[in-house]
């Protein structure tokens, strides 16, 4: 791993080690709303869109289509050996790129982007210095946006209650057992809208809330609580103690679905800065 800079935290990258693969079989791909928005507010076809913590590139190969030129950034190896791996399997994607970096820290020049990204994961980067770094590399005029998708995604009660029983007993297991040092941090994505404006560097924020329909089958359902985070890094532990609670939650998954295929709903926040 390359030195880390100031005001990241190793645990924070380590966090989405090893289970590249489930996390890009089962998370969303960014919605097409996005595009629409972002460019409409851009009002042209930007020539450069940088996607930050782009993971597997769930987020970033949208934009092929819609921008000259796109770059996913990972600090993760794993996550972006993932999307890497999938630009060589399709080789439409000759405009879209990835690279090893950090938020506050671009091997990219200042002015250069029309569009930056974060999908899913500003709450894992150092605010003040990465909002910093973007407004470097932002054309006057350009636009920053951060987006997340409420979890568990809407479509019972019961399994949503379940899902989130889940995830939560894995925090809880993490925080009994890990050492504070090896803690991943997040930060409150409630707070992404007031980090933008006391930054200084937009002259337009806003928040803006929007859904996206899925089709999803069982498999599916249980495979997006299976790739949380937190389910992951106890699995990772290698103690079996989530084992007996995953199958429970993907028999009741099971028996929900009955082998249909249903609508889901994702919920997502996105908040914008305009340069």
């Amino acid at each position: 791993m390359n030195h880390v800079p100031d005001g990241n935290r190793l645990s924070n990258v380590e966090r989405f080690s090893g289970f590249e693969d489930t996390y890009d079989r089962y998370r969303p791909e960014a919605p097409a709303l996005i595009i629409d928005i972002l460019t409409g507010y851009l009002g042209r076809t930007p020539s450069l869109v940088v996607d930050i913590g782009c993971g597997t590139g769930l987020s970033t190969m949208i934009w092929k289509d819609h921008a000259d030129q796109i770059i996913g950034v990972e600090p993760n190896d794993d996550m972006r050996g993932k999307a890497e791996r999938k630009l060589f399997d399709d080789t439409t994607r000759s405009n879209v790129s990835f690279i090893s970096g950090y938020s506050n820290q671009l091997d990219l020049e200042s002015a250069s982007a029309d569009i930056v990204t974060c999908s899913q994961s500003f709450h894992w980067m150092e605010p003040v210095s990465t909002l910093k770094e973007v407004s470097r590399i932002l054309r006057p005029d350009g636009i920053f946006a951060a987006y997340d998708c409420d979890w568990p995604p809407t479509l019972n009660w019961e399994l949503e209650q379940a899902y989130m029983e889940l995830t939560n007993k894995a925090d809880n297991i993490i925080a009994e057992v890990a050492d504070s040092e090896e803690h991943a941090v997040k930060n409150d994505k409630g707070q992404h809208l007031t980090n933008l404006r006391q930054s200084g560097e937009f002259r337009f924020t806003k928040e803006i809330v929007f859904h996206n329909v899925e089709d999803c089958d069982a498999q599916r359902y249980s495979g997006l609580a299976i790739s949380q985070g937190g389910v992951q890094t106890v699995l990772k532990m290698g103690t079996g103690v989530l084992d007996a609670d995953i199958q429970r939650f993907c028999d009741q998954v099971s028996d929900h679905f009955q082998g249909r295929t249903l609508q889901i709903l994702f919920s997502y926040r996105m908040r914008i800065g305009i340069k």
